[in-house]
Protein backbone atom coordinates (compact mmCIF):
# COMPACT_ATOMS: atom_id res chain seq x y z
CA UNK A 1 0.00 0.00 0.00
CA UNK A 2 1.40 3.39 -0.99
CA UNK A 3 1.21 6.21 1.58
CA UNK A 4 -1.57 8.70 0.93
CA UNK A 5 -1.27 12.10 2.64
CA UNK A 6 -4.99 12.77 2.15
CA UNK A 7 -5.80 9.61 4.10
CA UNK A 8 -3.50 10.78 6.90
CA UNK A 9 -5.16 14.20 6.87
CA UNK A 10 -8.63 12.66 7.09
CA UNK A 11 -7.68 10.31 9.93
CA UNK A 12 -5.97 13.14 11.82
CA UNK A 13 -8.95 15.46 11.50
CA UNK A 14 -11.45 12.78 12.52
CA UNK A 15 -9.44 11.80 15.57
CA UNK A 16 -8.94 15.42 16.65
CA UNK A 17 -12.66 16.15 16.36
CA UNK A 18 -13.53 12.94 18.23
CA UNK A 19 -11.32 14.17 21.05
CA UNK A 20 -13.12 17.54 21.07
CA UNK A 21 -9.94 19.48 20.33
CA UNK A 22 -9.35 22.53 18.19
CA UNK A 23 -6.29 22.64 15.96
CA UNK A 24 -4.80 25.11 18.47
CA UNK A 25 -5.35 22.72 21.37
CA UNK A 26 -4.11 19.64 19.53
CA UNK A 27 -1.03 21.34 18.14
CA UNK A 28 -0.11 22.68 21.58
CA UNK A 29 -0.43 19.19 23.08
CA UNK A 30 1.75 17.79 20.28
CA UNK A 31 4.35 20.55 20.58
CA UNK A 32 4.01 21.75 16.99
CA UNK A 33 2.71 24.98 15.53
CA UNK A 34 -0.93 25.35 14.61
CA UNK A 35 0.07 26.14 11.04
CA UNK A 36 2.02 22.86 10.87
CA UNK A 37 -1.00 20.97 12.23
CA UNK A 38 -3.25 22.68 9.68
CA UNK A 39 -0.84 21.74 6.88
CA UNK A 40 -0.96 18.10 8.03
CA UNK A 41 -4.77 18.13 8.19
CA UNK A 42 -4.97 19.63 4.70
CA UNK A 43 -2.47 17.10 3.26
CA UNK A 44 0.03 19.82 2.40
CA UNK A 45 2.71 18.23 4.61
CA UNK A 46 3.68 14.72 5.63
CA UNK A 47 4.72 14.16 9.25
CA UNK A 48 8.16 12.96 10.22
CA UNK A 49 8.26 9.96 12.51
CA UNK A 50 8.93 12.05 15.62
CA UNK A 51 5.99 14.31 14.74
CA UNK A 52 3.73 11.31 14.17
CA UNK A 53 4.75 10.04 17.61
CA UNK A 54 3.98 13.41 19.24
CA UNK A 55 0.62 13.64 17.48
CA UNK A 56 -0.38 10.16 18.61
CA UNK A 57 0.57 10.96 22.20
CA UNK A 58 -1.32 14.27 22.07
CA UNK A 59 -4.45 12.51 20.81
CA UNK A 60 -4.19 9.72 23.37
CA UNK A 61 -3.51 6.83 21.00
CA UNK A 62 -0.52 4.62 20.39
CA UNK A 63 1.43 5.44 17.22
CA UNK A 64 0.47 2.08 15.74
CA UNK A 65 -3.21 2.90 16.32
CA UNK A 66 -2.83 6.15 14.41
CA UNK A 67 -1.06 4.33 11.59
CA UNK A 68 -3.86 1.73 11.53
CA UNK A 69 -6.42 4.55 11.22
CA UNK A 70 -4.49 5.96 8.28
CA UNK A 71 -4.33 2.51 6.69
CA UNK A 72 -8.11 2.18 7.09
CA UNK A 73 -8.61 5.54 5.36
CA UNK A 74 -6.26 4.46 2.57
CA UNK A 75 -8.17 1.20 2.13
CA UNK A 76 -11.45 3.14 1.81
CA UNK A 77 -9.92 5.15 -1.02
CA UNK A 78 -8.97 2.05 -3.02
CA UNK A 79 -12.41 0.43 -2.86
Amino acid sequence: MIYNSKAFATALGKLRVQRGLTQDDASALAGISRSHWAALESAKKTPRLDTLWSIAQALGVAPEELVAMVENEMAKRTQ
